[in-house]
């Protein structure tokens, strides 16, 4: 078992990933089979579950593209399961602190590194077909993601870059707006000011920086700053602005006013 977008990230290489939001196969085999090194299927702000998160990465599994999930929480129960499932990425979401950080990490990895429960009967260790291959390359081979998203966790990055089997810190740019006062207004200089510490201390560390970009122009301007792991559309998103897109196209040259 090895994981390719870990090792494009050792590398130092740029990579190419979106959000799986409308729970679909359909739209998990789509996004898979254009290409994308990677795709996250979000359970934090998605309503899937673990019956159907299987099911994605199913439909997934004919393509070489990498499952992670955006775990719906810092929690070592709903990480082993999600993990279980097969994906080989996870991102954790409102992480805060060293200590936090490293509980993260220490959910994603089995005894000794960590406190993930051993079984080899899940998808993950295929059903006990062949399983140790899994159980004894996991640890090395999981990506562990987590999100900087409150001026706490800014404050504290210093000592969460130092947590050992961190791969990589995840900008979440309207929640650390929020935090910050400035309701969904990551444009506002405190916040970028914000976000430019953060890309300063993580691209000076051996952490992998990523988060989203809302257009392919600002994905370039942060894949040159240094950025390897950027979130380029979702599926739900995408489909929306599409649909608007044609639907506008459609009154303004036949339903005009």
């Amino acid at each position: 078992m090895r994981n390719r977008v870990k090792q494009l990230l050792r590398d130092g290489q740029k990579t190419s990933g979106a959000w799986l939001q409308l729970t679909s196969t359909f739209s998990a085999e789509i996004m898979a089979r254009a290409g994308f090194d990677w795709l996250i299927v979000d359970l934090e702000h998605a309503p899937g579950d673990l019956m159907n998160l299987a099911a994605q990465l199913q439909a997934m599994s004919c393509t070489d593209c990498v499952p992670f999930v955006r775990a719906p929480w810092n929690d070592a129960v709903a990480i082993k399961r999600i993990l279980d499932t097969g994906v080989m990425g996870v991102l954790v979401p409102y992480v805060n602190s060293a200590e936090e950080a490293a509980a993260a990490v220490a959910a994603c990895k089995y005894p000794p590194k960590g406190v993930r429960g051993v079984a080899a009967s899940p998808r993950a260790a295929t059903f006990g077909q062949n399983s140790m291959e899994y159980l004894q390359s996991a640890n090395d081979e999981i990506v562990i993601f987590t999100a900087v998203e409150t001026a706490e966790a800014v404050a504290n990055l210093d000592d969460i870059l130092q947590v050992k089997g961190l791969d990589g810190i995840f900008i979440g740019p309207m929640d650390l707006a929020t935090s910050m006062g400035h309701f969904g207004n990551a444009a506002h200089p405190e916040v970028q000011e914000a976000i430019s510490i953060v890309e300063q201390k993580t691209l000076a560390s051996e952490k992998a920086l990523g988060t989203v970009a809302g257009s392919w122009q600002q994905a370039v301007v942060k894949y040159e700053k240094g950025y390897q792991f950027l979130m380029l559309m979702s599926d739900s998103v995408g489909l929306a602005g599409l649909a608007a897109e044609t639907v506008n196209s459609f009154n303004s040259e036949y339903r005009r006013s």
